[in-house]
């Protein structure tokens, strides 16, 4: 990808990179001004000074020639388990993107090394746990630990949230595709037990564009019923629109919140109007909260599913063998499956305690409070893939149920047919929830 502007980079869906040449040479007259700058011997932070508590410590030209490297060096105390290998990709997209804005003023040379970096595909071991900073210095120390900075950009290469802003827009793209998915399931579940349509008519989401198009979804998904099994279906069945319309609606408010990460000022110090400002811009409250805020959906609707699935073994929602076994009695069914929705669940639930609670002081107290973002992108990302998991369980119901009723699958589900075998007798049903995973529900 050829790219000549900042906004051109999107950290989700790039396969190489190059900058193009007005943009390097807009960075170059930039980073001649900041040498200048620097020139003059006015105090900058983590450039001529210490760094934190040691803020009012000058150095010496000296001690400036290697304090940018050993900023990165002395900061790379995280380890195992590492990121993999998309979201550690995600986080250099994400200090690149930042760095095209020019407020951190570095050389291109730096600018061509992470671009190369990019485009090698090596895969940087980059700690997934244990930021603890007002920012995410830890990280991003073992993020560039191999580059060589030179004045200001060992501190630029450690400054902002950029890497939990590149990985929340990888998992902006995926959240959104697990929706599209949530749809096709319910929309299934709805179909096979013959629930009355009424509640997913688009008119019944007036005021809400976001519903109204998700009920008009599950309505075209599902197709007609003329003949429903009840007036009314049981409420996990009925709410399905409302709990999908609500994931959408998290997913565009995270991804609103990467476009402010990104388009706003991150560095500090930063180069901005010709002088060194000092800024807040690591304090990652808003990618923070609408990471959290998108985990308590995703989680709602992992409930919602485990609880449709538990209704789809019961012959008095769905008019099927019970638990849906092929002769019930000497076969269990997928009543285990249910039970592994129902651990799961459980599991997710654990993460829905807000991120940003539970500020403990730093470096002498001159971080006193955090975010806790680089750790919220991390719960995000464990949310999709347990929310997943439980979609997987709530698909395998869906397409035996389709089959006991000798009922053709939708077209949105006939991927399933491929890889998951007729179920005529009980097995080991974790192969087909794998399976499921890695094919249908892949992220």
């Amino acid at each position: 990808m050829l790219i000549n502007q900042a906004s051109d980079v999107d950290p989700s869906s790039i396969e190489s990179v190059e900058i193009a040449q007005p943009l390097l040479e807009r960075l170059a007259g930039i980073r001649g001004e900041v040498l200048a700058a620097l020139a003059s011997g006015e105090p900058v932070y983590g450039v001529n000074t210490g760094m934190g508590a040691m803020s009012k410590v000058r150095l010496s030209e000296a001690e400036q020639r290697i304090h940018q490297r050993n900023l990165l060096l002395g900061r790379a105390v995280g380890g195992p388990p590492w990121l993999p290998a998309d979201e550690a990709r995600a986080v250099l997209l994400g200090r690149l993107r930042t760095f095209l804005n020019g407020d951190a003023g570095v050389s291109v040379e730096l600018i061509q090394q992470l671009v190369a970096l990019i485009n090698s595909n090596v895969v940087v071991q980059i700690p997934a746990e244990g930021a603890g900073s007002a920012g995410e210095i830890i990280p991003l120390a073992h993020a560039f630990g191999s580059f060589e900075p030179g004045p200001k950009e060992g501190i630029a290469l450690l400054a902002g949230i950029p890497g939990a802003t590149g990985r929340a827009a990888l998992h902006v793209v995926r959240a959104r595709r697990l929706a599209d998915r949530l749809s096709a399931v319910a929309a299934g579940a709805i179909s096979v037990v013959g629930a009355n349509r009424a509640p997913y008519q688009p008119l019944a989401g007036r005021g809400d564009d976001v519903l109204a198009g998700e009920l008009a979804r599950l309505l075209e998904l599902a197709g007609p019923e003329a003949e429903p099994r009840g007036l009314q279906a049981p409420v996990s069945f009925r709410v399905a629109g409302q709990v999908i319309a609500h994931v959408r609606r998290s997913v565009d408010d995270l991804d609103g919140a990467v476009g402010r990460a990104f388009d706003g000022v991150t560095d500090s110090p930063a180069y901005l109007g010709g002088e060194f400002v000092g800024t807040a811009g690591f304090h990652g409250i808003d990618l923070t909260a609408y990471c959290d805020h998108l985990v308590a959906a995703l989680v709602h609707a992992a409930e919602v599913s485990a609880a449709r699935l538990h209704r789809l073994l019961d012959p008095a929602v769905t008019g099927l063998p019970a638990q849906l076994a092929h002769e019930p009695g000497p076969q269990a069914g997928l009543v285990v499956v249910h039970k592994r929705a129902v651990a799961t669940t459980h599991r997710l639930r654990r993460l829905t305690l807000p991120t940003a609670i539970g500020t403990v002081e730093t470096s002498n107290g001159q971080e006193d409070v955090q975010t806790f973002s680089w750790e919220a992108v991390g719960n995000l990302g464990e949310a999709l893939r347990l929310t997943r998991e439980v979609t997987a369980c709530e698909l395998l119901a869906v397409y035996q149920a389709f089959t006991l009723a000798k009922r053709p699958l939708p077209p949105s589900l006939q991927a399933v047919a491929d890889v998951v075998p007729p179920i005529d007798a009980d097995r080991p049903f974790g192969a087909d929830l794998t399976r499921l995973l890695e094919t249908v529900l892949q992220p």
